[in-house]
């Protein structure tokens, strides 16, 4: 048996892992979209390093672009297989793919019209037809139930507390009678996390594939987020009379915030201005969270007993036409708009950022991880003139972050994820999902947890098991 690392691999993006079986059965651990690298995102996402016809079967761990957004081109050119999932991971890939194709296909449409070389033809990575073609090959299967995908395979979701429907993955492998046990974390969420259950125990493995993306952070705060957000709200509304951009992702992030400023106005204290979410995602994201009430934590089941509407409150107005959205940027008055993508690489929150960057009087607020060379990483880090539209802008609205409302668990939370296994009994684990440097970093202190195989993979890297 083989394991090699087609994408996340000593990067963020772009999750593929597949596993070959001595008969030949290939077993692809999601299949994601590579985001924010630079001028070798398109490059990466156009080649997978494998032939996509002869994998077998697709076990899909959550429904973030990173981890499903390339399917609908592994079914294009040529997967034929099942898709398996769980109910909720089913729900939101289908929203999160036809948006995706969407773009994909704006964006070529717009390059067409641009282009004066004849001959050269913009395509997008798939169409909404090969969304919908995707759509029917998935298979849902809830969590802690072992489900047989064939003969030898079996397969074992476990909740993973990151986003509605995230799992982690278990398989037993059964070749020439002797079982292997292979546990793919998925993206790892927070332990008391504000609105999901935290992250579940699983049965021991032989083999794990673990994200590190914060392996080298600890999400702490002075503060709670309730808190950060209204001091955040008063000096740039109410002091400074400003606008607030928050780029969040439209599943998860977006959610989390409306949680948060409903819990403020539940208090009294939420600042009477408009609140406006900017993405016609988050809307159906939204709906879908309320669908799955089942992965709330008690405490949010708890407020649910006074208030039936979690993400509403006072204020708050869906953005869904572009007209809207533009009317915004003329709007003079103080306001909170929250706007995708999180690591503000597309979507409206770019226009919201390039009108607002120059006034000292707003402020960009991230609220989650953005990889380096995003726009919101490059904020973080201290750039101080950004390239927008073709036109260079200076950066003299205040930049802020609050990292503790990631999706993703810290270094403690990851080490956490793994204290219900015995470490003398995993024979590797490997690092996916993180920036080099923070693997390196969090390896050691999972070879310090016990764990002393420990491997970081390269792009491509094939390891036997």
């Amino acid at each position: 048996m083989k394991i090699a690392f087609h994408g996340a691999a000593r990067a963020v993006t772009g999750s593929k892992h597949l596993i070959t079986l001595n008969n030949g059965t290939k077993i692809l651990l999601d299949c994601g979209l590579f985001q924010g690298m630079g001028d070798i995102t398109n490059q990466l996402n156009e080649s997978f390093g494998f032939n996509p016809a002869k994998v077998t079967y697709l076990i899909l761990s959550h429904a973030h672009i990173d981890h499903c957004g390339l399917l609908p081109r592994l079914v294009a050119e040529g997967f034929s297989g099942t898709i398996y999932c769980t109910p909720a991971t089913k729900d939101l890939a289908g929203i999160l793919m036809l948006d995706s194709a969407k773009i994909q296909m704006q964006d070529a449409e717009y390059a067409n019209k641009k282009n004066k070389q004849p001959g050269v033809v913009a395509v997008p990575l798939y169409t909404d037809q090969d969304v919908q073609r995707t759509i029917s090959q998935f298979k849902t299967i809830p969590y802690e139930q072992d489900f047989k995908i064939d003969n030898h395979i079996t397969v074992r979701f476990t909740d993973a507390g990151h986003i509605v429907g995230s799992a982690a993955v278990h398989l037993r492998i059964n070749e020439n009678d002797k079982e292997t046990r292979i546990t793919f974390s998925g993206d790892v969420g927070r332990y008391g996390d504000l609105l999901l259950k935290s992250p579940q125990t699983f049965p021991q493995a032989d083999y794990i594939i673990l994200e590190s993306t914060y392996g080298d952070s600890l999400h702490v705060d002075v503060e709670a987020i309730e808190n950060l957000l209204l001091q955040i709200i008063t000096q740039t509304c109410l002091e400074k009379k400003g606008k607030i951009v928050i780029p969040a992702f439209s599943v998860g992030r977006t959610q989390e915030l409306l949680y948060a400023l409903n819990s403020l106005e539940l208090k009294g204290q939420l600042p009477d201005i408009p609140y406006y979410v900017d993405s016609p995602l988050s809307l159906e994201a939204t709906q879908v969270l309320k669908d799955h009430p089942d992965v709330y934590n008690n405490g949010v089941k708890e407020i649910m007993k006074v208030d039936r509407d979690i993400f509403d409150f006072k204020g708050l107005k869906f953005i869904e036409s572009v007209e809207e959205s533009k009317a915004l940027n003329d709007d003079p008055q103080p306001c909170v708009i929250i706007s995708s993508s999180g690591m503000a690489e597309g979507g409206r929150v770019r226009h919201h950022i390039r009108n607002n960057i120059s006034d000292k009087r707003n402020t960009i607020l991230m609220v989650g991880y953005a990889s380096p060379g995003s726009l919101a990483g490059r904020l973080i880090g201290g750039q101080k003139r950004v390239w927008l539209f073709g036109q260079d802008y200076d950066v003299i609205a205040e930049v802020r972050s609050i990292k503790s409302m990631s999706a993703h668990g810290d270094y403690e939370d990851l080490l956490q994820f793994l204290t219900g296994q015995d470490p003398t009994k995993v024979r590797q684990l490997f690092l996916v999902h993180g920036e080099y440097d923070v693997q390196l970093k969090f390896a050691e202190r999972v070879r310090n947890a016990g764990f002393k195989n420990v491997a970081i993979p390269e792009y491509h890297q094939e390891f036997e098991l």
